[in-house]
């Protein structure tokens, strides 16, 4: 959604990066149908934009190469948007018409260049597919070739066995499996040996499985993904009845406690009374909270922080990000030494003016990859961005690859991803000694340093630091 706000790219080309990954998390901007529709509607209408010029995944690849681009594109399909184009946001197994529906989705999608499928299955609709539901799914994506890119159903204390439905999806549909933003979140720190072991089993198995991460503390997820399943169905709307409703109240903030099924990070931080970790990063009517954590929120508001959450959730009509502080530092570190993993943001491309500036969102939108280099690459920390420790854990050759190469082979693309004669001119000119991320969780709109020239296809996009103003990206078509 963000390219076709603003397609310069500015916080991701900025910081390097000259071909993006979107759709990923279950989530895509097409198909658009349904109730996908209605969701896409509702983006697009947070940033101004009142229509939808797209239906098919065709429709959509199409129009962002007619808008112009600054930076590549290559784009999977979302699981979850498949599910909402068929069954809306409805907590049950699709039956056979509607599972071919799905799968045709797919196939329509991978037809029109989509390189895979990505799933969010601790979000809705994605949490409500079975694993059987996403093998079906896969061998569509497997027999052109894609990839399965997927936000498993547990980062935390069911990590071990999320992992486990992930790799047996390869197995049985045969689809090269990703798993992303890999690091155990809260309730789960330290099974990333375990996790990893799996993927190295795997992979010897002939299985093709691969992670990757962000070197942040932190990570972030929409304000009402902290919610029980249950009150989540049937989108926005439905969410903002039950919270007026006192007696539901009751059994929310007490499902949230007990927490049945680990949700994402944040829910892991709900669970244990951890509110002063858990920041408002943006919504529309409470402005003057953003920045602010749940327990300053609380006392500002005079009431306890589940009261002050379900205010706010209705105040905002179940819209707006929240940032979690809820991953380790040693399995990061774990994670990103490992042979299988790579480097990607999790992010969108932002902008610090217009209607992609608002609110605080993560830092990871400006300064993963420059943080990379002056994190563990000069192994120097900065006390303004929160629990951040630094390490000279990688050379620079091994940075680099981990964000170019590994990525471009895993993905397919046999034209990008090195410097070598005959390959396309995507080109990032660093200061090694000086490349390093500039924002914070509390100025996140910060463009990283010593990045002063930035090539896609050829023509500068970033010249002395400054932003050209060309768009000279492609949408990449798998083939």
């Amino acid at each position: 959604f963000v390219l076709l706000v603003n397609p310069k790219a500015e916080s991701k080309v900025r910081q390097g990066v000259t071909t993006e990954v979107v759709g990923n998390c279950g989530g895509s901007a097409a198909p658009a149908k349904g109730a996908a529709l209605e969701r896409a509607k509702r983006i697009m209408s947070g940033y101004g934009i009142d229509r939808v010029e797209w239906t098919s995944f065709s429709d959509y690849l199409n129009l962002l190469e007619k808008k112009g681009i600054a930076i590549n594109v290559v784009a999977l399909v979302g699981h979850g948007t498949v599910r909402q184009c068929v069954l809306g946001m409805e907590n049950r197994p699709p039956i056979e018409r509607e599972l071919q529906e799905m799968k045709a989705l797919v196939a329509e999608a991978m037809e029109a260049g989509a390189f895979g499928m990505s799933s969010g299955l601790v979000y809705p609709p994605g949490r409500y597919a079975s694993t059987e539901e996403l093998i079906e799914l896969c061998k569509v994506v497997a027999s052109y070739g894609g990839i399965y890119a997927s936000h498993i159903r547990g980062e935390r204390e069911t990590i071990v066995e999320a992992v486990k439905e992930a790799i047996e999806i390869g197995r049985r549909s045969g689809v090269s499996v990703q798993i992303s933003h890999h690091p155990a979140k809260i309730g789960g720190w330290g099974k990333s040996k375990e996790t990893l072991r799996l993927i190295e089993e795997a992979r010897e198995e002939g299985i093709d499985v691969n992670c990757d991460m962000h070197p942040y503390i932190a990570g972030s997820t929409g304000l009402s993904a902290l919610l029980p399943p249950w009150v989540q169905e049937g989108g926005p709307e439905k969410i903002v009845q039950r919270l007026k409703n006192g007696e539901l109240r009751k059994k929310i903030r007490q499902d949230m406690i007990e927490e049945k099924i680990p949700g994402p990070g944040p829910c892991g931080l709900v669970k244990r009374g951890m509110w002063d970790k858990l920041m408002l990063a943006d919504c529309e009517k409470n402005k003057d909270l953003i920045g602010l954590n749940f327990e300053e929120i609380a006392r500002r508001r005079g009431k306890d922080p589940f009261e002050a959450y379900f205010d706010l959730l209705v105040e905002e009509e179940a819209r707006g990000m929240v940032v979690g502080f809820y991953y380790n530092e040693e399995d990061i570190r774990r994670v990103l030494l490992h042979p299988t993993s790579m480097i990607g943001s999790d992010g969108y491309a932002l902008a610090p003016y217009g209607p992609l500036g608002k609110g605080k969102m993560h830092p990871r939108s400006y300064g993963t990859f420059p943080m990379v280099f002056r994190k563990y690459v000069r192994g120097e920390s900065r006390k303004e961005l929160i629990y951040d420790d630094g390490a000279k854990l990688l050379t620079l050759e091994k940075a680099v690859m981990k964000m170019t190469s590994v990525t471009a082979k895993k993905l397919g693309l046999k034209d990008r991803g090195l410097l070598k004669e005959g390959m396309r001119a995507d080109i990032v000119i660093l200061d090694p000694k000086r490349v390093a991320d500039r924002a914070t969780y509390l100025d996140p709109y910060r463009y990283p340093e010593g990045i002063e020239y930035v090539i896609v296809n050829g023509e500068l996009v970033i010249d002395e630091g400054e932003h050209t103003g060309s768009l000279p990206g492609m949408v990449l078509r798998h083939k």
